[in-house]
């Protein structure tokens, strides 16, 4: 058809068989921001937030989210991760989420790194939208993956 890996010779979507790929080891960070207003940051990063810890919660989301990315994405293999680590560093506007994920498997963990910075946002928005309803996540995108058959690739600046 175009090439896609997941449609078939007539076009429809499928699983792509990754059965006869070797094991390697694959790394990928991903990241993503949430911006808001002084006050809703400031509470964040105090740990004044009524809902909660907001950073220990977006943290703990996020690895969950990563667990679960086969179950959200269609098509997506699941994976036996190795590593999950969520970084959240706050500043007077907002919180940036860096989320890396490994395993040893036949298929990268892209959608696991991703899946994970893109919850861990959304549960910061969620515990501080009281604060803030106006909060604008974006910048979600993949920084870096190591491991497989195309190699490692980085993200230009």
């Amino acid at each position: 058809m175009t090439g896609l890996t997941h449609l078939d010779e007539s076009g429809a979507a499928r699983m792509v068989d990754v059965g006869a790929k070797p094991v390697t080891q694959r790394v990928a960070v991903a990241t993503g921001r949430i911006t808001m207003s002084a006050e809703a940051a400031a509470a964040i990063a105090a740990g004044a937030v009524q809902k909660g810890d907001v950073l220990a919660t977006a943290r703990i989301a996020g690895i969950m989210a990563a667990k679960k990315t086969a179950e959200l994405i269609p098509l997506c293999h699941p994976l036996p991760l190795s590593s999950v680590t969520i970084d959240l560093a706050t500043d007077a506007s907002g919180v940036t989420v860096t989320a890396t994920a490994a395993t040893a498997a036949q298929t990268g963990v892209e959608m696991e790194a991703l899946t994970a910075a893109g919850v861990a946002l959304l549960t910061v928005y969620d515990m501080a939208k009281a604060l803030d309803k106006a909060m604008v996540i974006g910048g979600v995108r993949l920084l870096s993956k190591r491991g497989g058959k195309s190699g490692d690739w980085t993200a230009p600046d």
